[in-house]
């Protein structure tokens, strides 16, 4: 989905969505579909009393629970989490605008927004525990890069770095954080940080009827 162009049908992540789709052709995965993006209506925004309610019976062990169930997305509750930074080379950004660039011309049709996207001078990682064990992975959110930049722009770069430290660190894992994770057509044991979520603990008592 070129999120980038959609207009109209614009969404955010709380946002419930209507589409039609089709399945791809070269990717077997179970949740993979190609989004047709004319057909994308949005209907509101889920609340946050509904968000741990709607989420929580989809939450799995871990990224290995999920490969062995046939997934492809998975949401797990990391635990003893560390979010961490460090400032990238500049080798490393140049390859990040060179990779955004390659992108941009290999869509249907040049996506100059993606071309002149400026990468983040930091990589942002998390280390994290969860039923297989524990990990380190990169966090590949583009929210989080956004939340740099904006906090950046809105006081300095040692504050928006302080800032996301207190949110990753303290505030997050206090009041209840879901990791979203994906794996990688080509290889399905390679799974990546795709999203970190503010989401609220659920006890089990309040699934009963």
């Amino acid at each position: 989905m070129r999120f980038r162009h959609l207009k109209e049908a614009s969404f955010s992540r709380w946002d419930w969505v209507e589409f039609q789709y089709g399945r791809p052709k070269a990717d077997k995965r179970l949740e993979s579909c190609h989004v047709y993006e004319e057909t994308i209506k949005t209907h509101g925004e889920l609340p946050k009393r509904d968000r741990s309610m709607l989420l929580e019976p989809m939450i799995v062990g871990s990224a290995e629970e999920a490969y062995q169930r046939g997934q492809s997305l998975a949401l797990i509750r990391p635990r003893n989490t560390r979010f961490t930074y460090r400032a990238k080379k500049t080798a490393d950004i140049e390859a990040d605008r060179n990779a955004y660039q390659r992108a941009a011309r290999q869509t249907s049709f040049f996506d100059a927004e993606l071309a002149a996207l400026e990468p983040s001078p930091f990589e942002f990682k998390f280390r994290f525990e969860d039923a297989s064990g524990s990990h380190e992975y990169r966090n590949g959110d583009w929210e989080a890069h956004a939340m740099f930049w904006r906090e950046r722009q809105r006081t300095s770069e040692a504050e928006a770095l302080r800032w996301m430290d207190g949110k990753f660190n303290d505030d997050y894992p206090r009041d209840g954080m879901a990791f979203a994770l994906g794996n990688m057509a080509k290889r399905p044991q390679t799974w990546q940080l795709l999203g970190v979520l503010r989401l609220d603990e659920v006890k089990q008592a309040t699934f009963a009827f």
